[in-house]
């Protein structure tokens, strides 16, 4: 996943959106969001008050999610695909270094 160039890690998974604006970035449905936390497929911020905050890499993986879906594939098979991505992801960091 591409940085926007000025911008640090901390800003990209930083909580700045609400459920509702997460959703309509999304084009998904605010319940499938609740749902696709449940599963584990991604955990957005909370406010001191509980309300879910999610960041620009939380939009990244809901886009990612959403694509998935379109393939045919199942929260299941999506669980491991996101899985299998940070995996790898995690690899090329060690090389790198």
């Amino acid at each position: 996943m591409n940085q926007v160039p000025g911008r640090g890690r901390g800003e990209r998974t930083r909580g700045v959106y609400a459920i509702s604006v997460a959703a309509e970035m999304t084009s998904l449905q605010i319940q499938n969001l609740r749902v696709y936390e449940r599963r584990g497929l991604l955990a957005p911020a909370r406010s001191d008050g509980g309300t879910r905050l999610y960041s620009r890499a939380d939009i990244e993986t809901l886009h990612r999610i959403r694509d998935l879906l379109a393939e045919g594939l199942n929260l299941a098979g999506i669980a491991r695909v996101l899985e299998l991505e940070a995996e790898v992801a995690r690899l090329r960091a060690r090389l790198a270094r």
